[in-house]
């Protein structure tokens, strides 16, 4: 991963989340991941292993046969020198349909110091209606 710029870094985890790898997603991962969820109005917090048990169950799930997963990009937002937030949208396609609804990642990738990148922080909203996409507003 040494000096990928963020574009190339971002391309290769959304290819490395269409495959369900695990392996490569927690090589993409910073050990002192921080992440909330809010799930049918629940908050959760959670950290790294959380996440990855997560992501293992998700990734099995997508795995099964006929199901691949619908993954959009929304923004790309700078937050500070070396850190970058991306807004991506997911769900699955099961037996040819899309989900109804969809999951909205916050997510933040920090360069460390071998000019790789990582992902150090999310923010995550579940259960979002699927053309709730098409009222996306940004003013700056």
């Amino acid at each position: 991963m040494k000096n990928k710029s963020f574009r190339e870094f971002l391309d290769s985890y959304l290819d490395v989340w269409r495959k369900s790898s695990l392996a490569e997603l927690r090589d993409m991962m910073s050990i002192d991941y921080k992440a909330r969820e809010i799930s049918n109005g629940e908050l959760v917090d959670f950290g790294y292993e959380e996440s990855v048990t997560g992501w293992e169950q998700g990734f099995k799930f997508a795995k099964q046969e006929g199901n691949e997963w619908d993954l959009n990009e929304i923004a790309i937002i700078p937050l500070r020198q070396n850190e970058i937030m991306a807004i991506l949208s997911a769900t699955l396609i099961v037996d040819g349909k899309k989900l109804e609804n969809i999951s909205l990642f916050f997510q933040t990738f920090k360069r460390n110091e071998n000019n790789g990148w990582k992902l150090i922080r999310s923010y995550i909203e579940t259960g979002v209606p699927n053309e709730n996409l098409n009222k996306v507003q940004f003013n700056h």
